[in-house]
């Protein structure tokens, strides 16, 4: 699948939902984390690893 709008640097990213396990209160949960949660509130770093979890 191909993006159908390539980003530059400085462009805001796009709304998107993750799927995560997070600990709160000693429980592991799954919970949607989305970016418009965050937005004007605090940064948000993205990092991909590609590949990490590909075998070889």
């Amino acid at each position: 699948m191909r993006p159908t709008h390539a980003l530059r640097v400085g462009d805001e990213a796009p709304d998107f939902c993750l799927e995560a396990v997070v600990v709160e209160n000693g429980k592991r949960q799954k919970k949607r984390i989305c970016l418009h949660d965050y937005r004007g509130k605090q940064a948000v770093i993205l990092t991909f690893y590609g590949a990490a979890f590909t075998p070889v």
